[in-house]
């Protein structure tokens, strides 16, 4: 007994000591040179390589642009962070001392002085403790009641821009809010993004690349995106880009403001023609999600086409902090509703984080007999039916008379919400395209069957600990708690003796259908109030839960992406006029 004992004190004092200088490290932010390379290893370095040898000599041409004009938007993202982020990042990058190398690298996987595997702390001393909730979106001072109260005394027209995609609020010289397009507060860099732009619509033998790069090019002068969103929807051609200010998850205060990010990648044409199927299917799905039949969406937009492609280069939003699997855009109503979302699946990242991270933490948070069960395929067609459910369910509602949509209404909760909603109706839509494999002609593209169900599951059951490892300060790892909690407390997921946990197939199914039905009824409401109320009771990360993530201090919680082939395509180029603050040219970096 007392051998027993004194085993179980050695194992709980071995782990404190290996988690000791983590813990200094998240209560300080101050960091040394070991404790900011063990924070740094939480990044797996992953050579990112993808053949080019498909490409025509002019397509070839025209992706070096491309990855040039996508390396002027990560000092444009930096400074939509925080107003003296460049400045930092200058005075860290120039600094050649051990501590002042650990610094820069860390500073550049995170782009901030923040941690963001940290809920936002910072890691270096001389900065706010914490990223300003509005980053530099609104002057810091400002207050959501002084917004709010100021957004009321505007016109309808600038109401709109208020609280609108493309604007950033400032102080005038009398200190009263006003508002600046970003066209106006970015144009030193997207002038000269647009003209690489221009540079690669000229080179390219492509008409809708061609189009979409001259069509992004003017919205970065007229501030008007919705011609290029069109142009961008449109998009066919063996380099496929996303490129522009989209995602709105770096708006903590509100929710509403764009911030800039470039996915530079090449079609993966077999793939892409294969999860086609997948879309034709969509209405049917929505007309039969467990949600009050009132809310549909009785005849969706256009058929939303779906990209399977390899990454060659991100920048910005696009690559900061964990690395995106997949996206939905635009995030613009307008576009959505005329013309649906893309899909864009990023297969090579998706391949990375699978082997580096996914199946080492599945070997230590499932059971022996479930561990079997992860596999690739789940993996990846979960990751793809989350993002096709971004454009199901509550887009459009009517609160009090009044037309609205579920971000407007929920404001910096819905991101958290929206994220759970697409995991728990992916999942849903799956195994309903399983039920129904037969009548919908899915032989051959779709798994189906006790196996498929299980591996399904099972796989998601995984990535469940791999998202909450995120933290949840951001809106994955929040919206993840939710479901993780959720589904425990239906018992789809229960825990074992030795603290691993299992998928009960008698009870996931219909754990996960009442999921989703709640998740789109707090859509279809618009309820703020009760929203928070469910977000709070229900984003924690309990006691057996953290006891299980504890155990994997010691694998990296996502990939650092080293893009290989960009910088073999790039490295004989001119850099650009020094006037715009430059990436460094670490060769780590790519």
């Amino acid at each position: 007994m007392l051998r027993v004992l004194y085993e179980a004190l050695m194992r709980t004092l071995i782990l404190l000591l290996c988690l000791f200088p983590l813990i200094m490290a998240a209560q300080t932010n101050d960091p040394n040179v070991e404790q900011l390379k063990q924070m740094t290893a939480r990044f797996a370095p992953t050579p990112i390589r993808v053949d080019t040898s498909h490409l025509s000599s002019s397509d070839k041409q025209a992706l070096v642009k491309l990855i040039e004009a996508a390396r002027v938007i990560d000092s444009l993202f930096m400074e939509q962070i925080w107003s003296k982020n460049l400045e930092t990042w200058n005075t860290v990058k120039n600094d050649h001392t051990p501590l002042g190398e650990a610094r820069a690298h860390y500073y550049w996987i995170n782009k901030s002085p923040w941690s963001a595997l940290d809920a936002e702390k910072a890691f270096m001393p001389g900065v706010p403790e914490r990223k300003p909730l509005g980053a530099n979106f609104y002057p810091e001072d400002m207050t959501k009641e002084e917004f709010e109260t100021w957004v009321k005394t505007l016109s309808a027209k600038e109401q709109q821009e208020a609280t609108g995609f493309f604007t950033v609020v400032r102080r005038d010289a009398n200190g009263k809010l006003k508002l600046v397009p970003y066209s106006e507060e970015y144009k030193q860099y997207l002038q000269r993004a647009g003209d690489l732009l221009r540079e690669a619509a000229a080179l390219t033998d492509n008409a809708t690349l061609k189009k979409f790069c001259n069509e992004r090019a003017a919205a970065f002068a007229s501030n008007d995106y919705y011609a290029s969103d069109i142009a961008w929807m449109d998009l066919d051609a063996p380099i496929d880009i996303t490129f522009g200010p989209y995602e709105t998850y770096n708006d903590e205060l509100f929710n509403y403001k764009a911030a800039f990010e470039t996915y530079i990648t090449l079609r993966d044409e077999e793939e892409s023609d294969k999860l086609k199927a997948f879309a034709a299917h969509l209405q049917e799905i929505e007309n039969n999600l467990p949600e009050d039949p009132k809310v549909r969406n009785p005849k969706l937009g256009a058929a939303a086409p779906i990209r399977v492609v390899n990454s060659v280069f991100s920048s910005g939003d696009g690559n900061h902090g964990v690395q995106t699997a997949a996206f939905n855009l635009p995030n613009d109503e307008k576009v959505v509703a005329e013309k649906g979302a893309k899909r864009v699946m990023l297969k090579n990242i998706q391949q990375a984080k699978f082997q580096t991270v996914l199946m080492p933490i599945a070997e230590r948070t499932l059971s022996k007999q479930q561990q079997s069960d992860v596999a690739f395929e789940p993996f990846f067609t979960h990751i793809l039916a989350h993002e096709l459910m971004h454009g199901l369910g509550p887009q459009q509602i009517t609160i009090d008379g009044k037309k609205t949509s579920p971000r407007q209404q929920l404001k910096e909760l819905y991101s958290s919400i929206e994220e759970a909603k697409a995991d728990a109706t992916g999942l849903f839509a799956l195994q309903y395209m399983m039920d129904h494999e037969k009548e919908m002609k899915l032989e051959g593209v779709l798994n189906a069957g006790p196996e498929a169900e299980r591996q399904l599951y099972t796989t998601y059951l995984a990535s469940t600990f791999r998202t909450l490892r995120f933290g949840i300060t951001e809106a994955h790892g929040k919206g993840m708690a939710f479901q993780f909690n959720f589904l425990v407390d239906h018992g789809g997921f229960v825990q074992n003796p030795d603290g691993t946990f299992s998928v009960n197939m008698q009870k996931i199914k219909p754990a996960v259908r009442e999921l989703t039905h709640t998740l789109l009824t707090l859509e279809a409401n618009g309820n703020y109030d009760a929203a928070k109320k469910m977000l709070a009771e229900m984003v924690v990360i309990r006691p057996a839960t953290q006891k299980l993530l504890d155990r994997l201090s010691d694998i990296p919680v996502d990939i650092e992406p080293r893009f290989v082939t960009a910088g073999e395509l790039t490295a004989s180029t001119t850099k650009a006029p020094p006037a715009v603050p430059q990436r460094p040219t670490r060769p780590s970096r790519n």
